[in-house]
């Protein structure tokens, strides 16, 4: 008789991890529950959502959840600015909430279920199954996918992430002084202290907030302040405003446990150097989907060895950190800002690897900026 109880994958957190690992999952076969302790994945939501390029290509997003931003405008603290471009590259920013509820709807339909107001709390081993007695529920396998201060992490005993970037950002439902074309970004250690500042155009609104690490504590009026009148924030009504936790430490270890394993934010896929976690969310959500069905269906090895070999060990990035960490002074910023050398570096930050060689530089900003 089957037991109506169990589940092969229990999931916890509805999550940019979560959901795609839900969704390969369910469509690899796996009876799979996600768990969620908002009322709504898109409830709530603490992130900027910008996707790059990479994240892209990773999942196919419908377009009316993004918008289009192929440039940078890159400033100093003296708002002394450059405008960057990539050859056959460009940015999706996004309605991220309308974005995580369709990928519920996604995980769904590929037959997932989804449990939202549904809180871990306790874990019991029960054999070869996991059991939560909050839901009655039992699975064979459980991935954490719930953000940076994983419940599941600290049931297991797993690893945590320790180093972070503290987050404020709020949104206007316009900015007419503001170039929609670029993301705006700003470096500026006293005000950003660690990171960045930023100014991004997004499906219908404007989303401004800036990161800092644990030495200085956000101040995004000082900031609204100094930008003022760049894009004119007074002459419009705040829409909303959210905080958040960026975790910059690098992969966890240990990442899993027997027939447990961390994803996303949990696990520390996040860059350390730029927090961009969201490419690192899919790839590695559906990775974990795929490697979880093949050990349970196909005598596949365990899930921890593989990823175990394919997750990036971030160590560059890591040493970046500790130079962003120690806030390079704002004349710095400024003397540098433009130059080709300077130049070289934020292409490769912001750009990567993914300019299309058989284009100029020059033929595609012209493109960009004539619209055409």
């Amino acid at each position: 008789m089957k037991d109506t109880a169990a589940y092969d994958l229990v999931i916890v957190g509805a999550s940019f991890a979560g959901l795609a690992c839900a969704r390969a999952a369910a469509i690899r076969g796996l009876r799979t529950l996600v768990i969620e302790a908002k009322t709504d994945p898109g409830a709530r939501i603490s992130t900027t959502g910008i996707i790059v390029k990479e994240a892209a290509d990773e999942i196919d997003i419908p377009p009316h959840l993004t918008r289009t931003v192929h440039g940078v405008r890159l400033y100093a603290p003296s708002l002394r600015s450059v405008d960057l471009f990539a050859p056959g590259y460009y940015f999706l920013t996004s309605n991220t909430a309308d974005l995580m509820r369709w990928m519920a709807r996604e995980a769904e339909a590929a037959g997932a279920d989804i449990r939202c107001s549904t809180r871990l709390d306790r874990v019991e081993r029960q054999g070869d199954r996991i059991f939560l007695p909050q839901t009655g529920l039992r699975t064979r396998y459980l991935v954490g996918a719930d953000g940076a201060r994983s419940t599941v992490a600290r049931l297991f005993d797993l690893g945590r992430n320790t180093r972070f970037l503290t987050g404020l950002e709020i949104e206007y439902p316009e900015l007419p002084e503001a170039d929609p074309d670029f993301l705006h970004c700003f470096l500026d250690s006293r005000l950003a202290r660690g990171y960045l500042a930023w100014v991004a155009p997004a499906p219908g609104f404007f989303q401004v907030g800036l990161a800092t690490n644990g030495d200085t504590k956000p101040d995004l009026k000082a900031f609204l302040a100094h930008t003022e009148k760049l894009f004119g924030f007074s002459k419009v009504a705040l829409k909303e405003r959210r905080s958040g936790r960026i975790p910059v430490g690098g992969p966890v270890s240990p990442f899993a446990a027997p027939q447990v394993l961390l994803i996303g934010d949990a696990a520390g896929h996040v860059s350390p150097l730029t927090g961009g976690g969201i490419r690192l969310a899919f790839r590695y959500g559906r990775r974990a989907a795929q490697l979880i069905a093949d050990h349970l269906t196909r005598h596949g090895p365990s899930p921890e060895r593989v990823l175990a070999r394919e997750i990036p060990a971030m160590r560059k990035k890591l040493l970046l950190r500790r130079v962003m960490d120690a806030a390079p002074p704002n004349w710095l910023y400024d003397q540098v800002i433009g130059t080709p050398l300077m130049n070289w570096f934020a292409r490769k930050v912001y750009f990567h690897r993914r300019a299309w060689t058989g284009d100029s530089l020059e033929n595609f900003e012209q493109r960009i900026r004539s619209r055409v």
